[in-house]
């Protein structure tokens, strides 16, 4: 067991009972801005959403996503669909959503990063239906990224952590009558990973509050519906939790209080508190501790060995 940075580690393995218009293609894309070999594809049909007005990187009116895929003599068949954080007031792109796609796709897995719609244009339910939107998208598309659809997972950071957490509570399996193709498709992951997540809306001692100002306008009717530890089901996908142990800015009950509802439903879940960690794990050595603790759990569960479809 690592002794310096790691303070505890928390692990629940209650076995949970858990089952596993025309799109664009990679060539019709638009390449991600900074990076022209990421293609950067819109995740709702045209027409379907009003227009928001400007677009940009970190404040989208139409969301997208970046999708970033294994080499593949690496690739093994699962996804992950990547929310990063930013306070529901904006997208940490770089620091979180390509640092994370280059983890994954190291390790054989295709990543597709959102840019999904926020504060101050937006607020709840539009983000959220970005999140499921974003996990339709990536699953109905199974076949041309060669992944295997029941091998779809989400992460989140802070805000999107918060944002990962409501789509695993808030089960949409899809609707088979649906008049959009997109609407049958589930939008429930088959796991999920949180990054020092924004959980609780109600305990307002470990409330971020400008995560839950930024969704909710203040809104008190949302709270409870969006405190996301009151809201764990049977139904919630396995769960891995990493908190920094000197977050100040998200505290780590956020993550304790999720982890202990997951217990208490039969959801399995893993959780680490770093005791060094501060938020968004900005000391290398904390952040390469944190994914290589995720690695492990990975491949501990599966979701690291080769299932992925021919070619």
């Amino acid at each position: 067991m690592k002794t310096d940075t790691l303070h505890r580690i928390l692990t629940f393995c209650a076995l949970a009972a858990f089952s596993f218009s025309s799109p664009l293609s990679l060539a019709q894309s638009q390449p991600s801005a900074g990076h022209p070999s990421i293609p950067r594809l819109p995740i709702w049909p045209a027409g379907t959403i009003p227009d928001g007005g400007a677009d940009t990187l970190g404040d989208p009116s139409v969301p997208t996503v970046d999708v970033h895929l294994p080499a593949p003599e690496k690739a093994n068949g699962t996804a992950v669909v990547v929310l990063p954080g930013g306070g529901y007031g904006g997208l940490s792109m770089g620091f979180e959503g390509e640092h994370s796609a280059r983890f994954l796709t190291d390790n054989g897995i295709a990543a597709f990063v959102v840019r999904y719609r926020h504060a101050p244009r937006f607020i709840h339910p539009v983000p959220s239906q970005d999140a499921l939107q974003a996990v339709r998208w990536v699953r109905s598309r199974a076949a041309e990224f060669h992944i295997a659809p029941n091998r779809v997972g989400l992460m989140g950071f802070s805000a999107g952590g918060h944002l990962a957490s409501t789509v695993i509570t808030h089960i949409d399996r899809g609707n088979p009558d649906a008049l959009e193709p997109l609407g049958k498709v589930s939008a429930r992951p088959d796991f999920a990973i949180l990054f020092y997540p924004v959980i609780t809306l109600m305990e307002e001692a470990f409330v971020h509050g400008g995560s839950r100002k930024n969704l909710t306008a203040d809104k008190q009717d949302l709270w409870l519906e969006l405190s996301n530890e009151r809201k764990v089901s049977k139904d919630t996908p396995p769960v891995f939790l990493i908190h920094g142990g000197k977050d100040k800015g998200v505290p780590p009950e956020n993550s304790m209080l999720f982890a202990e509802a997951c217990r208490k439903a039969g959801v399995s879940v893993e959780l680490h508190v770093l005791s060094q960690g501060e938020h968004a794990f900005r000391d290398e050595a904390i952040r390469a501790e944190a994914y290589e603790d995720l690695r492990h759990w990975l491949g501990r569960n599966g979701w690291l060995t080769n299932q992925a479809p021919p070619p």
